[in-house]
């Protein structure tokens, strides 16, 4: 009777484990067959045949369960749940449950349209000024870290937002990624052969962001009449997933829903917020236009511009002006006809502003879609969870960019000329050549953000007016507010930085009173990439973004003496500049001293040069950089005295914004001024000594690229071949005239 019920035990078993094994088979081989596993979501790219198939792997299985009913039934509660648990991609709120009695028989998937792999994404942001102008940058990275498509920005800016972003992604170069630029100073006063109607400059607006703020109104115009459909984003947004999940829910519109919006997560449209509150009408709670989806041939139709100008027009009578800009119009618009709008899911825009009801969108990290920043206070807001925000925020904030400028597989890109042209020069490059890294530095494109921080100097028509270029990277950070000290009139950096020293680099400038308190410094931030210092290109930057007639070209470790710019710009006027060919060169001297009491005049540096607490620059290591200069002769002198080009002689010098460029090959150290005067030479500029101007250059620890020139011989060998070809490059330029530089070379 044992043996028996052992035998019926094992035998029910073996069915048991036989079937696990078919059901376990036949899942795994569903999942592979579509390409994906079974923890994604069910309803990323469902397919007709699938249904087909399954069933008849289920009936094979159900077979081999007949021999036991209880197991049967078992698995197939096993599976029901299975169904209820996975994870809904697309599913919102609003979409409801699915009838009790068919929970178990269908997903809760929702019929829409997928989006292709090559499909290509509309985004459309305002952005104005300087500020806005950086913020945008974290936005955008957000977005290229999760993207799967093709983007297209379409970025409605003012002048400066032109120039910062349109540098910065033609240095960027990310694969699939398109930009379109659209005069936001049109849309605000209207732009007719005669005369039009302003478009939003009439609308008094309260809110921080000025008339920008009410620009998404005119999108329907702004934008290409064949653009069908975008996203809209404000600047203080972040992605916490692909915007392509958002781009497919332009598919659940209905007929006549023309705008994709989330409800308002705050109680200010409710009017309880304090007493005698009057916000302007909205449905219900009212919504937040900090992402919108906008179905724009739709709005065309529908006579959009009337129809929300009309609205503007009648609340503004009673409401005087807009508190929260383009948000009231549009919830004065949606309060007119609600079934213009789509409700979309609270996690497309958790708004992070004090005490909003943002903590009801999620439950857990992976139901984030969207965070937006939109408290003025940003990232100090009050929110149980800002902590995680914040880091979210911090993480693309510093994120390496270049890490961004990934291909997209499988998807035809518009062909860029630069791009190409690139891609050609770095292919024809010698991977043995024993100086390949040099020249592949010279070929690497840098990402440039130009004017970084707020920038209001305005060029006076001062035809003497002269701009301080430098260059730096964050070991010379130090030595900035001793130059706005020294230095009073306006100043051209480019400094070369990392993503997160950049934004170390902003916490520096912000909290420095001397550095906040000056609106004429430009800083211009070049990215790290590659392994030599790029230094002709910071210089090339900085002196292509000056804005005054002339430029001092000098280092960020030397301090110009008290009243330099004064002095320069009386010089250019004396000397008659403008109607010369010239170089002025400020004499250069160092102190070994980190703490020095600096001279006020040419009679106290020539009393501390007597006394040994001052040097000519370079006289112990490098005598042949600055001895044209005539020491000797500058200690007495009382006018301007000219000076001939000698081998290696690289004064620091005022010349004309128009003035060659630096020769970009040159990196790390080594020849990279040396370089430049010989070409202002080859062009006939005169060398021409000030009497009663100096500069000292101030200690610091030698640089990186200085070490590696000293210590490798072939470091030296490399730089010896560079110089060759620039003499040929400057022989084939300048024809007879160059040949006393290659003359001088062979002499030496």
């Amino acid at each position: 009777m044992l043996r028996s019920w052992r035998v019926k035990l094992k035998l029910l078993l073996a069915t048991v484990t036989l079937a696990i094994l078919l059901s376990w088979l036949y899942l795994f081989v569903g999942s592979l067959e579509y390409g994906r596993f079974l923890l994604l979501p069910p309803c990323l790219g469902e397919q007709p045949s699938r249904d087909v198939e399954r069933e008849a792997l289920a009936s094979r299985v159900r077979r081999v369960e007949e021999e036991n009913q209880q197991l049967r039934l078992r698995l197939g509660q096993v599976q029901a749940e299975g169904s209820d648990a996975s994870p809904q991609w697309g599913v919102s709120a609003e979409d409801g449950d699915p009838p009790k009695g068919e929970r178990s028989n269908r997903t809760a998937c929702p019929k829409q349209r997928t989006v292709h792999k090559c499909e290509l994404l509309h985004v459309a942001i305002v952005c104005a000024g300087h500020n806005a102008s950086r913020d945008v940058v974290t936005l955008v990275k957000s977005i290229l870290f999760h993207r799967k498509n093709p983007l297209h920005f379409h970025f409605i800016t003012d002048s400066v937002a032109h120039q910062i972003l349109q540098t910065l992604f033609q240095s960027w170069m990310v694969p699939s990624v398109h930009v379109s630029f659209y005069n936001a100073d049109d849309l605000k006063a209207g732009t007719c052969p005669l005369f039009c109607p302003p478009e939003v400059s009439w609308i008094p607006n309260k809110h921080y962001s000025g008339i920008y703020g009410l620009m998404k109104l005119t999108l329907t115009k702004a934008l290409p009449s064949n653009l069908s459909k975008v996203i809209v984003l404000d600047t203080d947004i972040t992605f916490a997933t692909d915007i392509a999940e958002l781009w497919a829910v332009f598919g659940k519109f209905s007929d006549k829903q023309v705008i994709g919006l989330v409800e308002n997560q705050s109680d200010w449209y409710l009017g309880n917020l304090w007493k005698n509150h009057k916000p302007w009408p909205a449905l219900g709670r009212g919504f937040n236009t900090g992402v919108i989806l906008l179905l724009l041939d739709r709005l065309r139709r529908l006579g959009w511009e009337q129809m929300w100008r009309l609205t503007a027009e009648r609340e503004l009578m009673s409401m005087l002006s807009t508190s929260l800009a383009d948000q009231d119009i549009f919830n004065a618009v949606i309060k007119q006809d609600p079934s213009l709008v789509y409700r979309l899911p609270c996690f497309w825009n958790v708004q992070l502003s004090d005490h909003t009801r943002s903590e009801q969108c999620y439950t857990e990290v992976s139901d984030l879609k969207v965070i937006h920043w939109n408290s003025p206070k940003k990232l100090r807001v009050k929110n149980k969870h800002v902590e995680f925000f914040r880091n979210l925020y911090l993480t693309f904030l510093e994120y390496d960019g270049n890490l961004l400028r990934r291909e997209l597989f499988g998807c035809a890109s518009l062909p860029s000329p630069p791009s190409n042209q690139l891609q050609q020069a770095l292919e024809e490059l010698d991977e043995d050549d024993p100086c390949y890294d040099f020249r592949r530095q010279h070929l690497t494109q840098h990402r440039v953000h130009l004017f970084f921080l707020q920038y209001e100097f305005l060029a006076l028509p001062d035809p003497t007016d002269v701009t301080l270029v430098a260059q730096l990277s964050m070991d010379r950070l130090q030595m900035l507010e001793a130059i706005c000290k020294h230095w009073a009139g306006p100043i051209s950096l480019a400094l070369y930085m990392s993503d997160a020293e950049a934004q170390q680099f902003l916490r520096y400038a912000q909290a420095s009173e001397v550095l906040s308190a000056r609106r004429n410094v430009a800083y211009h931030i070049v990215y790290k990439e590659g392994q030599f210092y790029p230094i002709n290109l910071l210089r090339n930057v900085a002196l292509a973004n000056t804005q005054t007639p002339y430029v001092f070209l000098t280092d960020i470790d030397f301090l110009p003496m008290y009243g330099l710019y004064d002095y320069l710009r009386n010089s250019i006027q004396q000397l008659e500049l403008p109607q010369r060919k010239a170089a002025l060169i400020v004499p250069a001297f160092e102190t070994l001293h980190y703490r020095l009491t600096f001279p006020k005049s040419k009679a106290e540096l020539l009393s501390m040069l007597d006394m040994g607490s001052l040097y000519t620059f370079r006289y112990h290591v490098w005598p042949k950089g600055h001895a044209p200069t005539d020491y000797a002769k500058w200690r007495t002198a009382t006018v301007p005295y000219r000076v001939a080009w000698q081998p290696d002689f690289e004064p620091y010098v005022v010349v004309r914004r128009d003035c060659p460029k630096y020769d970009q090959r040159f990196v790390g150290f080594g020849w990279n001024k040396v370089s430049h005067i010989m070409e202002l030479d080859a062009q006939e500029y005169e060398l021409l000594v000030l009497p009663n101007a100096f500069m000292i250059h101030m200690p610091h620890a030698p640089s990186f690229d200085i070490s590696k020139f000293r210590l490798s011989a072939g470091y030296r060998g490399c730089l010896q071949t560079l110089r060759e070809e620039f003499h040929q490059d400057l022989s084939r330029r300048y024809g007879a005239a160059a040949l006393k530089y290659l003359t001088a070379e062979r002499s030496l």
